[in-house]
């Protein structure tokens, strides 16, 4: 009795821990919409393959990347904000926001992209957030 007792505590801890995330991602993507921005572009990402990865599996699995997709589908369906999908070949990470130059070898280690001909040293993940801002080949769900 104390197993079935004990199972269900933690059954519920896993259900309350689920809700807490649920409702981050709604309060996230609440956030941005409300900003009311002309238009959000997302990437859309190889989530099996990311699960291939054995130190990152487990907190990619927790985000709830699907999850996110749908409710910011449903929330600027709704506002009408355009909302654009850019392939996941599109190299965000490994262009250059400047100068356009692509960095054919970037590791996942390097937070920081240093350009090899314009010499920019910008955060990885804000260049990449530039180049999906400017980019010219994406799919409009909304």
């Amino acid at each position: 009795k104390n197993i079935e007792k004990q199972i269900k505590i933690i059954q519920k801890l896993h259900a309350r821990l689920t809700h807490i995330r649920k409702e981050y991602v709604r309060d996230v993507v609440t956030r941005v919409v409300k900003a009311k921005p002309s238009f959000i572009t997302i990437e859309d990402l190889n989530i099996k393959g990311l699960l291939k990865n054995k130190h990152l599996a487990d907190c990619v699995r927790k985000q709830n990347f699907y999850y996110f997709r749908i409710c910011l589908e449903q929330k600027c369906k709704q506002t009408g904000i355009e909302l654009r999908i850019v392939s996941r070949f599109y190299p965000s990470s490994k262009l250059c926001s400047c100068c356009g130059h692509k960095k054919v070898c970037l590791s996942l280690s390097e937070r920081i992209f240093i350009c090899d001909q314009c010499g920019i040293e910008i955060e990885r993940d804000f260049n990449a957030s530039l180049n999906l801002k400017y980019a010219m080949d994406y799919t409009i769900i909304t």
